[in-house]
Protein backbone atom coordinates (compact mmCIF):
# COMPACT_ATOMS: atom_id res chain seq x y z
CA UNK A 1 0.00 0.00 0.00
CA UNK A 2 1.46 3.35 -0.98
CA UNK A 3 1.86 5.64 1.34
CA UNK A 4 1.27 9.28 0.62
CA UNK A 5 2.89 12.72 1.50
CA UNK A 6 0.56 13.59 4.31
CA UNK A 7 1.42 10.62 6.06
CA UNK A 8 4.94 10.35 5.40
CA UNK A 9 5.13 13.75 7.08
CA UNK A 10 3.09 12.89 9.87
CA UNK A 11 5.43 9.51 10.63
CA UNK A 12 8.22 11.73 10.25
CA UNK A 13 6.29 14.62 12.97
CA UNK A 14 5.83 12.01 14.96
CA UNK A 15 9.00 10.36 15.04
CA UNK A 16 11.21 13.23 15.70
CA UNK A 17 8.85 14.29 18.91
CA UNK A 18 9.31 10.82 20.12
CA UNK A 19 13.12 11.48 19.93
CA UNK A 20 12.85 14.70 21.22
CA UNK A 21 11.12 13.53 23.88
CA UNK A 22 13.51 10.54 24.64
CA UNK A 23 16.38 12.62 24.54
CA UNK A 24 14.68 15.86 26.83
CA UNK A 25 12.54 13.74 29.29
CA UNK A 26 16.10 12.79 31.51
CA UNK A 27 16.99 16.59 31.73
CA UNK A 28 13.82 17.47 32.45
CA UNK A 29 13.24 14.79 35.19
CA UNK A 30 16.67 14.73 36.66
CA UNK A 31 17.81 18.73 37.07
CA UNK A 32 19.10 20.77 39.43
CA UNK A 33 21.06 19.36 43.13
CA UNK A 34 19.40 15.99 43.64
CA UNK A 35 21.46 13.08 43.39
CA UNK A 36 20.96 10.82 41.22
CA UNK A 37 19.33 7.53 41.88
CA UNK A 38 21.37 4.92 42.69
CA UNK A 39 19.97 2.49 40.42
CA UNK A 40 20.59 4.98 37.45
CA UNK A 41 24.10 5.56 38.32
CA UNK A 42 24.66 2.03 38.60
CA UNK A 43 23.24 1.39 35.08
CA UNK A 44 25.18 3.84 33.64
CA UNK A 45 28.32 2.31 35.14
CA UNK A 46 27.64 -1.29 34.02
CA UNK A 47 25.28 -0.79 31.09
CA UNK A 48 28.14 0.50 28.39
CA UNK A 49 30.01 -2.77 28.85
CA UNK A 50 27.20 -4.97 29.03
CA UNK A 51 26.06 -3.37 25.19
CA UNK A 52 29.30 -3.83 23.94
CA UNK A 53 29.47 -7.47 25.11
CA UNK A 54 26.11 -7.93 23.09
CA UNK A 55 27.02 -6.28 20.35
CA UNK A 56 30.03 -8.68 20.02
CA UNK A 57 27.85 -11.91 20.67
CA UNK A 58 25.54 -10.53 18.15
CA UNK A 59 28.43 -9.64 15.29
CA UNK A 60 29.90 -13.51 16.26
CA UNK A 61 26.76 -15.10 16.05
CA UNK A 62 27.03 -16.71 12.39
CA UNK A 63 30.64 -16.65 12.44
CA UNK A 64 32.11 -19.77 11.28
CA UNK A 65 35.73 -21.61 12.56
CA UNK A 66 35.23 -25.00 10.66
CA UNK A 67 35.99 -24.10 6.78
CA UNK A 68 37.66 -21.32 5.46
CA UNK A 69 38.21 -18.07 5.77
CA UNK A 70 38.33 -19.62 9.32
CA UNK A 71 37.24 -16.23 10.72
CA UNK A 72 39.84 -14.53 9.90
CA UNK A 73 38.29 -11.53 8.81
CA UNK A 74 36.37 -11.00 11.47
CA UNK A 75 39.41 -11.33 14.18
CA UNK A 76 41.21 -8.99 12.16
CA UNK A 77 38.75 -6.58 12.32
CA UNK A 78 38.25 -6.93 15.58
CA UNK A 79 41.91 -6.54 16.94
CA UNK A 80 42.00 -3.38 14.66
CA UNK A 81 38.80 -2.40 16.44
CA UNK A 82 40.76 -2.62 19.61
CA UNK A 83 44.16 -1.58 18.94
CA UNK A 84 42.56 1.58 17.44
CA UNK A 85 40.61 2.43 20.41
CA UNK A 86 43.26 1.76 22.93
CA UNK A 87 45.53 3.17 20.55
CA UNK A 88 43.36 6.80 20.09
CA UNK A 89 40.49 6.56 22.87
CA UNK A 90 37.89 7.28 20.38
CA UNK A 91 35.36 5.05 19.49
CA UNK A 92 33.78 6.19 16.00
CA UNK A 93 37.31 5.88 14.76
CA UNK A 94 37.82 2.57 15.98
CA UNK A 95 34.28 0.98 14.73
CA UNK A 96 34.69 3.18 11.46
CA UNK A 97 38.36 1.78 10.89
CA UNK A 98 37.00 -1.99 12.22
CA UNK A 99 34.06 -1.74 9.89
CA UNK A 100 35.70 -0.45 6.76
CA UNK A 101 38.05 -2.85 7.14
CA UNK A 102 35.95 -5.76 7.88
CA UNK A 103 33.73 -5.01 4.04
CA UNK A 104 37.57 -5.10 2.41
CA UNK A 105 38.70 -8.55 3.64
CA UNK A 106 35.42 -9.84 3.05
CA UNK A 107 34.86 -8.30 -0.44
CA UNK A 108 38.19 -8.29 -1.95
CA UNK A 109 40.77 -10.34 0.60
CA UNK A 110 39.08 -13.59 1.28
CA UNK A 111 36.49 -13.28 -1.44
Amino acid sequence: MPINTTHSLLIIAVIAVVTFLTRALPFLIFHGDKPLPKLLVYLGRVLSGATMGMLLVYCFRNTTVTTWPFALPEIIATAVVVGTYLWKKNILISVGLGTALYMVLVQVVFK
